[in-house]
């Protein structure tokens, strides 16, 4: 408790920060999804009351899951009712409870260093794009501001696009300025300062927002900004009626089999996607802090359990707002359970003051989230490591901007390995000559896929020659290399070839082999 009291000041100030970018994410996560706007919120919630402990991670923040937006859409037209898709949540996150018990949570170490970081780049990059449209007043596509679907990202292009051609003047103005005093408060000049250093510029920029749009129905009505471009949150009128808004699970669907295939790819897509962003939040975390995937996983499990009981969508630990969460200076899990109380409060009593935020204001807080997650320098530093860091890095971009974040992070994994198996290839064997003596030494582990350059190798040694073939190093090699290697003995005498062999013994394995 006494860690968790020390770093309260910068928890309580980074899960204000959380909370104002996730209140409109979760109520867009949900329409996108075509479900109630109530069961993002209900997600949200859950994310931060419930998961932020049971998790492992001290500054991942969890909530209802954009990547999922397509699967949920699709569920509660196949199955006709979102009573019957809340119950394949709870199977889901009864499965991801099972996965926990079972360590599947070692999958994510298996992600390589530039594929997590390609995904944050382009998120960083999605975010960009998604938000100057809100930024310049442009807010067609509300509901797709976390998501990474295909058709998502060409539309964001294209209202990029329309973005720039149609700027609204006054939100412009709000999101200039906030960008201003988020970019200024970071520098030494504000640091400086003690009392204005313990005041998060996210909160500065809010309050910017808010005070501009006051002045402006005082005395320039003309640059008012509109309701559409304002947050926009359903108003209960007591705490009786958010517990009217919960729904259970129609567990009538019991009996209906796509309900089991659906918490099937729930679970696998959404631990998948939790994986990943716990990995990647491990890489920004300051202190370097590595999270337990395992309890992960479990926690996970139990949030979406809760959330599909209560009428909520599918959750999973997101990248977006555990970046804005580290960004603003989060220290420990306090930050995300402080976000979920404050979707709570917030619902129950102050709806009617969080709608007079401008939406620019959150979009200005993105925007420098995005450039810390995708800036120049990132790019110069995987270009500096070689093609085979480059690449992957590159790839997984683009892979994500164009398809979608799954998608793009299996076309990323596919070009890492392939980097890993190259590189393997070749220094999984080495031969080496001096004068007439050849030495074929073997590395580590040496499997099949290595046949062929041994096959080489072999080839290349003259007749008439000696050669060593080393394997102590070695701590594994497959059957075909010894197979292979058998062969070539059985052929070295006609060929006058002197062989040597170090830490082999084929008599065990190979019968038929003369050593």
């Amino acid at each position: 408790m006494d860690y968790y009291l020390k770093h309260l000041r910068q928890d309580l100030s980074a899960g204000l920060v959380v909370f104002l970018v996730a209140l409109p994410l979760c109520l867009g996560v949900a329409l996108a999804s075509g479900a109630p706007l109530f069961s993002g919120i209900i997600a949200g919630i859950v994310g931060g009351m419930v998961v932020a402990w049971a998790s492992g991670s001290q500054l991942s923040v969890s909530g209802p899951a954009a990547g999922l937006t397509v699967i949920v859409f699709n569920a509660i037209e196949t199955l006709g009712g979102f009573g019957g898709f809340l119950l394949s949540l709870v199977m889901a996150g009864i499965l991801q409870l099972g996965l926990g018990f079972l360590k599947a949570g070692v999958i994510g170490a298996f992600f390589p260093a530039s594929v997590i970081n390609g995904m944050l780049a382009a998120i960083g990059l999605i975010l960009f794009i998604k938000q100057i449209p809100h930024a310049t007043g442009y807010d067609a596509s509300f509901e797709g501001d976390e998501s990474y679907m295909r058709e998502t990202a060409e539309s964001s292009l294209f209202e990029l696009y329309q973005a720039l051609d149609a700027i609204t003047a006054s939100v412009t103005l709000v999101s200039i300025v906030a960008l201003l005093i988020l970019i200024v408060w970071d520098t030494y000049l504000v640091k400086r300062w003690t009392f204005l250093a313990i005041i998060p510029a996210p909160l500065i920029a809010v309050m910017w927002g808010v005070l501009y749009n006051n002045i402006a129905l005082q005395f320039a009505p003309d640059w008012v900004i509109e309701s559409k471009h304002l947050v926009s949150l359903p108003e209960l009128n007591s705490p009786r009626a958010f517990f009217d808004q919960l729904q259970l699970p129609d567990f009538s669907y019991l009996t209906n089999l796509s309900v089991y295939s659906l918490a099937v790819s729930l679970a696998i897509i959404a631990s998948i996607e939790t994986l990943l962003s716990i990995e990647a939040v491990d890489k920004l975390d300051p202190h370097k802090r590595i999270a337990p995937t395992n309890r992960e996983l479990k926690a996970q499990g139990l949030g979406n359990i809760i959330s599909g009981l209560m009428g909520g969508l599918p959750i999973t630990a997101v990248i977006v707002r555990s970046s804005a969460n580290i960004n603003a200076g989060g220290q420990t899990r306090m930050s995300s359970f402080v976000h979920g109380v404050l979707l709570l409060l917030s619902i129950l009593f102050c709806a009617q003051f969080l709608n007079t935020i401008p939406m620019a204001c959150l979009a200005a807080i993105l925007l420098q989230t995005a450039y810390k997650l995708a800036k120049p320098k990132l790019f110069l530093e995987f270009y500096r490591k070689g093609w085979n860091q480059f690449l992957p890095f590159v790839i997984t971009i683009v892979a994500i901007l164009v398809t979608d974040l799954l998608l793009g992070i299996g076309i990323g994994m596919a070009c890492g390995f392939f980097f890993v198996l190259k590189a393997n290839f070749h220094s999984a064997i080495t031969l080496t000559q001096h004068g007439s003596l050849f030495l074929l030494r073997l590395h580590k582990d040496v499997s099949f896929l290595n046949k062929a350059l041994l096959r080489k190798y072999l080839r290349v040694v003259p007749d008439g020659s000696e050669l060593i073939i080393d394997g102590v190093k070695a701590q594994f090699i497959d059957h075909d290399i010894m197979e292979t290697i058998s062969d070539f003995l059985l052929a070295a005498p006609e060929r006058n070839i002197e062989v040597e062999l170090h830490g082999l013994e084929f008599s065990q394995l190979i019968p038929s082999s003369p050593h």
